[in-house]
């Protein structure tokens, strides 16, 4: 069935800040897409959004159990509870005929997983990953030059991710992605992009992983003597030293008129009061060293694919922001690629050609991802419109190949041993 003729219809499922970045798609296109409910625990967080898209009562819903007790609402589900709380609600939507647009991670392991492929396949909707950098117009530009032969057959390649200081204490240390029993492990919840991205250019299934990494620094044994538990607290002669103090961080992004992420996670008042007040009380104005945080905060990890093709993966907190970077190693040149710009070496020319992928943005969450949500929603919405699948580029199958290549590196990192990707199911 497609919806030739009219805007998709979107019920949300979780209004946190992805939710409510894939909501807002509507209000820019409205051609395309139309939110018609939401379900939100949050009742500060559910009223706002409900007023911003002008829902009725009986459309807004205080959990998504509620939202899918009621007769089919919408064209699409999109699922962006937290990592732990997905396959439940994909289950739950597919058995009423939503189609499904499910944020990543798809689920915390590969059970999980592959009770979303299943459940997806059974109901006969359709299922996209948010993998948003695959949508990204720079990566359809590397595509490009890539299955253009430009560079010969791919050899190796080398990709960094730079999570950044200040992204690593907000969202892995203090926020909802520190702790993997309470959501999944840092290669899961914020490298699967990356993994996922690796095997969409490489192009080839990925055989065997090994990794390394290790939560290093923010842990109690690293705070510094005389340290508060909270910012707020902290004698200011540490707290100005420190280049992880929330009270510095949040209340600076406050003065440079930021009031969107990072500042809407950890309050829904923006104001100096409420900022304070946030991290006086909430978990955003703890100590970094002062946490439950478990996840690593450095990690490497090696593939081989099919065909001899090797990848090393790198992810850091201990960067400044920038763009993600990415050197491709073939018979006939070299790439390096900076989330923007592609510069390509020719071995037999021995001439450098530069591509501007004319995105102002360093791929991050606060640039829409180089783009890469806005081209997630256009295409999502219209393999729903025209009932064609192929459209999606992060569905059902593709994802689950790279979430299995999280685990593998997940298994080889804590078990110390290379994991072969096939052989995760019978272990």
């Amino acid at each position: 069935m497609t919806t030739l003729g009219r805007p998709v219809e979107l019920l949300i499922l979780g209004a946190g800040s992805r939710g409510q970045t894939y909501a807002e798609y509507t209000l820019t296109h409205p051609r395309d897409g139309l939110v018609v409910g939401v379900a939100e625990p949050d009742p500060v967080r559910r009223a706002a959004f409900a007023e911003r898209f002008h829902l009725p009562p009986e459309r807004v819903f205080a959990d998504w159990q509620e939202a899918l007790a009621q007769p089919k609402l919408a064209d699409v589900a999109v699922i962006a509870t937290q990592d732990a709380d997905h396959v439940a609600p994909v289950e739950a939507a597919a058995s009423r005929g939503y189609h499904l647009l499910l944020e990543k991670p798809m689920a915390p392991d590969e059970a999980g997983c592959r009770r979303i492929v299943a459940a997806a396949e059974k109901a006969g909707v359709m299922l996209g990953v948010c993998h948003v950098l695959r949508y990204t117009a720079y990566t359809q530009a590397l595509r490009d030059v890539l299955d253009a032969g430009t560079i010969g057959q791919i050899v190796s390649v080398e990709h960094l991710e730079p999570v950044g200081y200040w992204h690593q204490a907000h969202s892995f240390v203090r926020g909802h992605w520190r702790n993997t029993q309470e959501s999944s492990p840092m290669l899961l919840a914020k490298s699967c992009h990356d993994l996922d991205w690796l095997r969409y250019l490489v192009g080839k299934p990925c055989l065997r992983v090994s990794s390394f990494g290790s939560l290093k620094h923010f842990r109690a044994a690293e705070q510094p003597p005389g340290a508060a538990k909270r910012c707020l607290y902290c004698p200011p002669e540490i707290e100005s030293a420190c280049a992880y103090s929330a009270k510095r961080y949040y209340l600076g992004q406050l003065e440079i008129g930021n009031t969107g992420w990072p500042l809407n996670v950890i309050t829904d008042d923006i104001t100096r009061n409420g900022v304070i007040e946030a991290l006086r009380d909430g978990p955003y104005g703890r100590c970094v060293y002062a946490c439950d945080n478990d996840v690593v905060d450095h990690q490497v990890a090696n593939f081989e694919f099919e065909g001899g093709v090797t990848a090393s993966f790198t992810m850091t907190a201990f960067t400044r922001a920038r763009g993600r970077e990415t050197r491709i190693f073939g018979t006939r040149g070299e790439i390096y690629g900076d989330s923007q710009t592609i510069q390509i070496y020719d071995f037999l020319t021995e001439t450098t050609t530069t591509l501007d992928t004319a995105v102002a943005s360093d791929g991050s969450i606060l640039s829409g991802h180089g783009g890469g949500d806005d081209g997630l929603m256009k295409a999502f919405l219209n393999a729903v419109r025209q009932g064609n699948p192929a459209l999606i580029l992060s569905g059902p199958e593709e994802t689950l190949q790279s979430h299995l290549m999280v685990f593998a590196a997940e298994r080889a990192r804590t078990e110390g041993r290379v994991v072969a990707v096939n052989d995760l199911a019978r272990l």
